[in-house]
């Protein structure tokens, strides 16, 4: 019977909740005595039946009642709401109210609560604002009113329960009731905004009591065993929303005050406690109710009453076994509110409590779980870490700190500035958390866990001072980046990103904190952050230096991480004439097995790598610069040329500086690429020096002036020596090359401003490239040097300069120029140079080249022109082709611009794409561009020919490649002295010999390529500074002849592009071209008759090319059009250059020569691939070729057998006459000479041409255009009569026939 009454009862209150639902829904309340009569019928009707259809029937009747009296109401008497705070919801004009009239209490308007619900905040806030406004007037009348039970008796709406607001109106009642309901609707923002509607209700109505709103919502949000899922949640996120406005409206604060002894704060505590341990999802913000009560109470009721709240001290208790943050939390801020140890704390705090002992390593382990269970609430950071972090981290104390770091980390070689005992032990706590938590715990975890880890480090940035980067950036989180950063599926991918970038943005301006974040990066790494992960970041932050401060500042950070400052500090210096265990004894070759594949040698290559580069993105003024490059000098200088003798610091007191050398030996490998390094910044150095304004102020921002000063200061300290034992020889190139720098410096100052002062400046950055080179390649230059310094003497033989040695002097009569000793020179150090040394070669070269003897060019111009051609292909040739001297192009007969040349069979080609990948820099696209007169080609400017075979390996370039290609078998080696012509013969010899090699073959091929190149650059160099002289021919011509032949272009497809380009932007369309008397006609002949012998050319496929893949048909049809576009653009511009030397008509006959026979394999010879287009070209640029040879085109157009050529050639002679018209009198009279004297000559053609039209209609109506053409330009100029005359009668009715009008149209003006 119980169990039926019970669901008799559920029902009641189902039936009950339905009609407050349907109440507020329609926002309509009838009268109260209207509704307690419609509860009493509800009763009755229950009684009697709780069939579903008949409370169905029942809810319709109440509905219709309710309707009717809210109609009748509405007609007797209108209501005047008062204007809310807030516009009426769903359009209406009036807010529904409760009517309280007849007990003479205000009108409270309920749509108030709908307005609760919405997302907009203002809104909620209007509305909860309006409904404690009215309430409040209701509650004040109600107050007045003296006979309470009428009004109770009379509208007491659902307010029927023992809900312990006797004392409140009615309608008061009702809202807090539905309020309560309110913040358990998981509708909208309904929480939120009957939160906040509770909230200011209770503390403006003070008559709601505490324990009767307590109660209210223990039996309003009741959670049953029945209810699950959502339904139970939503019943405590309801109660959680309740408290929380009870503990905010501050009336727990008011009720203290009143009564010292009050229970609520207990309970209330007790109450949140018992919430929070029900759910997890709880835990937290019931702990953030609880602290927002906190912060309202007073300490003595928070020792009284928070503290002893029931459950608080077992859940204490049990935190650190379960991993409790909010427990932890509560204790801390608890506390901080107290400032007092209390025994409930002991479990979680330490006692006595400050952050010296709250951050020790045994206390941080015993929290490790709550800081593990912290990650409950992500994406969102837990609020205990911002609570930790702020005792961790004293932002005042940490700015002082860092303010004073800032000022002390730009100090070099000075002690470290003593912190106090407050910042030490902020360091030291700091790093204990960061060393048992950060690393001990959470990075040895979940996934989870490291995500907690990047969001706590990104919440610390803000007051991270840059000391600290080090603690952060430990060698776990950098290895936890890496393992994340190197793989793109990884779950914590992003955040890793995030945090970089977070990071990045961090330093913005800050060089300090900049120069810490890449030594930590990188420290751990081993240098390879950016290669490992995939990223940019340290190559970003490196290119942020913008201030000579921060880059000072990490020069300085990257020398002592390559020094290891720590360990070198200990060591004794040279001034104790001490020997240690540390001192360097021992030859070069131990170095090299001490630590050369060790971790730390990918470390300090990266710190040498990094030094120079750091000038590439930096915007400094030239003394600034100059400034950061001499730092960078010092330490390349130091760790890569010299050891310490005696322990490992040496003070020099000329400089006043104090250098340091690591305790490990530096292994050779990395000895050797700090003066590659050097070689480079001396290099960058030379091209972006500023102008010398002054004679006698070079020194300044002259680097190699310097880095020399340097080099003999420390040389001369007893107790540094240099990292390897030099040879006597080697010792005596030192020494001499040092020796001969200093007096051309010396000379250079005292030419002020002359031409001769770059030269010397030029020859001495040689000599300082040359001086480290002996280093590098010890045994290797003695001989180029000695030339060197001959060549140095010779230019400048001046009386200060060192005096002439016995070996140095040359015989009188036999002695060959000095551009041919230099020349020689230059090209022996080529082969075996880096790109540093290249660039001094280069630039002595600019400076000397306009002294450049004949035959110096020409030896340059052999290197470019040798090839290793196969002796089969030897003997083809000389059985198929004519021989090489009938062409000065070397071009042959039938295989000049054969595409299938490129090898007689598929292993040939394999073996030339090989060469090209040894080569491997800057190789162009398989498909070469179609060229045209107008196009650039493969042009290139001076950079990049400054770094075309950059990426090819300086080692792989052996000595022996020196001079292989200046010896020809075809040419005489006049003019070059002995010693050079032995040690080219030798090269040669050598570069052949490892040809015969196959193993070798490719090797020795791609050192020819790369020879090549670097002499092509030379070439470029002296065509850009010489681009009028006479020798332009020579080195067209010779170059012209290396593209052409096959077996040197391609043989490297870069090779090739590189000579195209030089052609092409130095000489076919440079500005300035030869001329002068030192330009021959002769020359100009034989080259215009090559030109256009190649133009002609058919493109021919190879005798045993019987099945061409359309790979290899592709690439030689592309060929054959590159050197057809040469001949054409070749043409020209040897036509311009005859036309600008004013010439003679009698001296030009060759010229027409020429060109006549060029017309008749145009129309006599199938062979004959000369372009229309191309003849047209050359006589609409050159007119005068085209008037000399008017009348024979006229012949040839008429007698030729093939109609085909006939039609082609009829455009031009349409060319020719084009140029015949003029509008000057003189133009005319000069044009009508012409056109009469080959007027027979164009009757035979036009007579031809009629009696014998093509077949085709197109080619008809070009006759006949053609036609009408001659005949306009004879009647302009009126020889009508006489062209009449001299066609026949057959002709006269061709012409009739075929052009009609035009020639009827002549016979009438004849008339």
């Amino acid at each position: 019977m119980g169990s039926k009454k019970r669901s008799s009862s559920s029902v009641e209150e189902v039936e009950v909740e339905g009609q407050l639902d349907a109440v507020r829904d329609d926002n309509v309340v009838p009268n109260p005595l209207e509704k307690k009569k419609m509860k009493k019928e509800k009763k009755i009707d229950g009684a009697l039946s709780v069939k579903p259809m008949e409370r169905r029937k029942k809810r319709k009747a109440l509905d219709k009642k309710r309707k009717h009296a809210a109609v009748s109401e509405n007609e007797e008497e209108p209501k005047k709401p008062k204007q809310m705070g807030v516009e009426s919801v769903a359009g209406e004009d009036h807010a529904p109210t409760v009517s309280s009239t007849s007990s003479g209490l205000p009108e409270f308007h309920i749509g108030v609560f709908k307005d609760l619900a919405l997302a907009d905040g203002k809104v909620r806030e209007a509305a909860a604002e309006a409904m404690a406004r009215e309430l409040q007037e209701v509650q004040e009348a109600y107050e007045r009113i003296e006979n309470k039970d009428l009004v109770e008796g009379g509208f007491t709406l659902e307010a029927e329960k023992d809900d312990g607001l006797k004392n409140c109106a009615p309608s008061v009642r009702y809202a807090i009731r539905r309020l309560i309901r309110g913040v358990s609707s998981s509708r909208e923002c309904a929480r939120q905004g009957f939160a906040l509607g509770l909230t200011i209700l209770v503390g403006t109505i003070h008559s709601i009591t505490l324990d009767s709103l307590l109660k209210l919502i223990v039996d309003l949000l009741e959670v049953s065993s029945s209810m699950k899922g959502q339904e139970a949640k939503d019943c405590l996120l309801g109660r959680l929303f309740a408290y929380s406005a009870l503990a905010r409206s501050g009336r727990l604060t008011d009720e203290w005050n009143c009564d010292r002894n009050t229970p609520y704060i207990k309970e209330f505590t007790g109450i949140l406690i018992s919430l929070a341990s029900k759910k997890r999802y709880l835990q937290e913000p019931a702990v953030s109710v609880l602290l927002d009560l906190i912060e309202k109470l007073p300490n003595e009721a928070l020792l009284n009453h928070v503290l002893e709240a029931p459950g608080l001290h077992e859940w204490f208790e049990g935190s650190t076994e379960v991993g409790n943050p909010d427990a932890l939390l509560l204790a801390l801020k608890l506390r901080e509110k107290i400032s007092d140890d209390s025994p409930i704390f002991s479990k979680l705090l330490p006692n006595p409590f400050s952050p010296s002992n709250l951050f020790t390593a045994d206390h941080l382990s015993s929290l490790a779980n709550c800081f593990k269970e912290s990650t409950f609430c992500q994406p969102r950071v837990h609020s205990l870490w911002p609570v930790l972090l702020n005792i961790l981290l004293p932002e005042m104390v940490l700015q002082v700190e860092d303010a004073a770091s800032v000022s002390s980390s730009l100090k070099k070689h000075k002690k470290s500035r003593k912190c106090s005992s407050s910042e030490e032990e902020i360091a030291n706590t700091f790093q204990c958390f960061c060393e048992i938590i950060i690393e001990g715990s959470l990075l040895m975890s979940s996934h989870d866990r490291k995500h907690l880890v990047f969001d706590v480090l990104l919440l610390s940035l803000p007051r991270l001072p840059a000391s600290f980067v080090p603690i952060v950036l430990s060698y776990k989180l950098v290895q936890c980046l890496i393992d994340v950063l190197s793989t793109k599926d990884s779950w914590l991918y992003k955040v890793a990103q995030h945090f970089l970038n977070e990071l990045s943005n961090w330093v913005k301006d800050d060089d300090i904190k900049r120069v810490a974040v890449i030594i930590g990066l990188q420290k751990h790494s081993n240098g390879k952050f950016d290669s490992i992960t995939r990223t940019k970041t340290v190559k970003d932050l490196m290119a942020g230096f913008k201030t000579e401060s921060g880059c000072m500042l990490f020069i300085q950070n990257l020398t002592n991480l390559f020094v290891d400052e720590g360990n070198a500090s200990e060591e004794p210096s040279d001034q104790s004439q001490t020997t240690d265990d540390n001192s360097e004894i021992g030859s070069v070759e131990d170095k090299d097995l001490v630590g050369t594949t060790g971790n730390s040698d990918f470390l300090k290559t990266w710190v040498v790598e990094s030094l120079p580069s750091i000038l590439k993105y930096l915007k400094l003024d030239l003394e600034a610069k100059f400034r950061v490059q001499m730092e960078i000098l010092k330490f390349l200088a130091v760790q890569g040329l010299f050891t310490a003798s005696l322990g490992t610091e040496v003070t020099s007191f000329e400089l006043q500086e104090k250098f340091r050398w690591p305790k490990a030996t530096t292994s050779s490998a990395l000895c050797r690429m700090c003066i590659e390094q050097l070689q480079l910044l001396l290099a960058n150095a030379q091209k972006g020096e500023g102008p010398r304004s002054l004679a006698n102020g070079l020194e300044p921002n002259d680097l190699g002036a310097y880095f020399m000063r340097f080099l003999s200061t420390l040389h001369n300290i007893p107790s540094v020596s240099l990292f390897r034992s030099l040879s006597d020889e080697d010792k005596n190139t030192f020494e001499r090359l040092e020796a001969m720098e200093k007096r051309l410096y010396r000379e250079e100052r005292n030419c002020g401003l002359s031409a001769d002062a770059n030269k010397l400046h030029a020859l001495r950055y040689l000599l300082i490239q040359l001086l480290l080179q002996v280093f590098l390649r010890p045994g290797e230059f003695s001989e180029a040097a000695s030339e060197l310094i001959i060549c140095c003497k010779k230019a400048f033989a001046a009386s200060d300069l060192l005096p002439s040695s016995g070996e140095d002097e040359m015989d009188g009569d036999a002695t060959p120029q000095l551009m041919d000793v230099l020349v020689d020179t230059l090209l022996s150090l080529l082969p075996q140079s880096s790109n540093p040394m290249r660039t001094a070669i280069e630039q002595v070269f600019k400076y000397f080249c306009d002294d450049i003897t004949d035959d110096g060019l020409l030896r340059m111009l052999r290197v470019v022109k040798k090839t290793f051609k196969p002796a089969r292909h030897q003997d083809a040739e000389s059985e198929d082709n004519e021989s090489d001297d009938e062409n000065f192009l070397g071009i042959e007969e039938d295989e000049e611009i054969d595409g299938a040349k490129t090898g007689d069979t598929g292993e040939a080609d394999e073996q030339t794409d090989d060469s090209e990948a040894v080569v491997g820099s800057g190789e162009v696209g398989k498909r070469v561009p179609e060229a045209s007169d107008d196009s650039d080609g493969g042009e290139e400017d001076d950079a990049t020919s400054d770094d075309s075979d950059g990426g090819m390996d300086d080692n792989a370039v052996s000595g022996e490649v020196g001079k292989e290609a200046v010896d020809d078998s075809d040419d005489s080696d006049g003019g070059m002295d002995d010693d050079a012509m032995f040690r080219m013969d030798t090269y040669l010899a050598q570069i052949f010999k490892e040809r015969k090699n196959q193993a070798e073959g490719e090797n020795a091929h791609s050192q020819l390529v790369l020879f090549k190149l670097r002499v092509l650059s030379l070439l470029e160099i002296y065509l850009h500074e010489n681009p009028g002289k006479p020798q332009v021919l020579t080195v067209y011509s010779n170059l012209a002849q290396a593209f052409v032949n096959s077996h040197i272009a391609e043989g490297s497809e870069q090779l090739g592009q590189r000579i195209w380009g030089i052609l092409q932007k130095k000489v076919l369309k440079a500005k300035e071209y030869p001329k002068g008397e030192g330009v021959q006609l002769t020359t100009l002949e034989s080259l215009l008759e090559k030109n256009l012998k190649l133009a002609s050319k058919p493109f021919k496929r190879k005798k045993s090319a019987v099945n061409p893949s359309k790979k290899k048909q592709s690439v030689s049809w592309n060929r054959y059009k590159m050197v057809t576009s040469l001949a054409q653009s070749s043409t020209y511009w040897i036509l311009k250059i005859i036309d600008a030397g004013k010439f003679l008509e009698s001296e030009l006959q060759r010229v027409f020569d020429i060109f006549q026979g060029v017309l008749v394999g145009y129309f006599d010879s199938k062979k004959s691939q000369i372009k229309s287009e191309f003849l047209k070209e050359i006589f609409r640029r050159r007119p005068w070729i085209g008037h000399h040879l008017f009348g024979f085109l006229l012949e040839k157009c008429g007698s030729t057998k093939s109609k085909f050529r006939r039609v082609e050639a009829l455009d031009l002679v349409a060319e020719i006459l084009k140029s015949l018209v003029s509008t000057d009198e003189g133009g005319q009279d000069a044009s009508k000479k012409i056109v009469k004297s080959h007027l027979h000559k164009f009757c035979d053609l036009i007579k031809e041409l009629v009696t014998n039209m093509p077949e085709k209609q197109a080619r008809r109506a070009e006759v006949r255009k053609f036609c009408g053409k001659v005949l306009q330009i004879i009647s302009t100029h009126n020889l009508n009569r006489s062209f009449l005359k001299n066609l026949d009668s057959d002709a006269h009715a061709a012409c009739e026939s075929q052009l009609g009008e035009h020639f009827v149209n002549l016979k009438k003006l004849e008339r």
